[in-house]
């Protein structure tokens, strides 16, 4: 068994990854359903809350298409080294 994270939107699964070595298989789908966080409980104060969602804009960025290109970093770079 394989789990590829993915999203659903507009009545469609888009993966976030293709499965390795997978051409076609059936499949089950699990939704995860967003839990609200105690942030009292877990000592995290609402400026601190806001803080943390600021800080982690940027990694929206990563799924921009023109991120692709590092996608396979440790391959491409192990093929660089390997050619030195």
């Amino acid at each position: 068994m394989v789990t590829v994270g993915g999203i659903f939107k507009d009545g469609k699964v888009e993966l976030c990854e293709p499965p390795p070595e997978i051409s076609e298989a059936r499949v089950l789908v699990t939704f995860l359903v967003p839990e609200d966080v105690d942030l009292q409980a877990l000592g995290i104060t609402e400026v601190q809350a806001a803080d943390l969602r600021a800080k982690f804009e940027t990694f929206e960025d990563w799924n921009d298409p023109a991120m692709d290109i590092y996608s396979d970093y440790d391959a491409a770079k192990a093929a660089l080294d390997s050619k030195v």
